[in-house]
């Protein structure tokens, strides 16, 4: 590998890599797992407002991603404004509806049947907080940058997860909402044209009476998802 040495510093200078003994990792690994494991997707939100500060903490770490050529090609548009969470519901279902009623295709509808959604979104209004991720086609780490980007959705959809662990860890829960297409957020939002709305992340807390649907509590187990060479 080509560096330069003078664009470069030691990892150790920074003091953020900690050698850790084998069983210390192993309790940090297990204690991880057990807390990842209860995030659970939710469509029944309370509507208990959740500060603000604590949702940008959560993106903040979301934001040290790895990404393209450290391009960071994302943004998360937060809204909280309830007429505004009002016309992306209005605009989101609009394409559900037409994507419940044939666009979709009678295989992913049955896909769909055991977790039981539909068309309606209220979720959109009740959650405090809607975080809309769009994709940068370009950018670059300036503000003003117009470089073309690389590996956007693949980027986006690490920092999509860290956004989600994150907020788990925080103790919020979250639904990832893609109706498609969602170029009505570029317009509700006023983004550009050369960021791709990615998804919609509903934030907040759980309603007395939100259920999680059988199906979704069934996981792969090791053996078949893991292959070791």
């Amino acid at each position: 590998m080509t560096k330069n040495p003078s664009e470069h510093v030691l990892l150790s200078s920074l003091g953020d890599f900690i050698d850790r003994p084998e069983e210390e990792m192993r309790e940090l690994a297990s204690r991880f797992y057990s807390a990842i494991k209860t995030r659970h997707s939710i469509r029944d939100f309370a509507t208990d407002p959740v500060p603000q500060d604590i949702i940008e903490t959560c993106i903040k770490a979301a934001a040290t991603a790895p990404s393209g050529a450290n391009h960071q090609p994302w943004h998360f548009a937060l809204v909280g404004n309830a007429e505004i969470k009002r016309q992306i519901r209005a605009a989101a279902e609009e394409e559900e509806h037409a994507f419940y009623e044939g666009k979709a295709g009678q295989d992913w509808l049955d896909a769909l049947a055991p977790i039981g959604t539909d068309a309606e979104k209220q979720m959109l209004e009740d959650a405090p907080w809607l975080i809309c991720i769009f994709a940068q086609r370009r950018g670059g780490l300036a503000a003003n940058d117009t470089k073309k980007n690389y590996y956007i959705h693949e980027s986006c959809g690490i920092a999509t997860g860290m956004l989600i662990t994150a907020l788990h860890q925080a103790g919020l829960a979250t639904l990832t909402h893609t109706p498609n297409p969602m170029t009505f957020l570029n317009t509700i939002l006023a983004r550009p044209n050369t960021e791709k709305p990615y998804l919609i992340l509903v934030v907040g807390k759980p309603s007395q009476n939100a259920t999680v649907p059988k199906h979704a509590l069934k996981k792969k187990d090791l053996p078949n998802i893991l292959s070791v060479f």
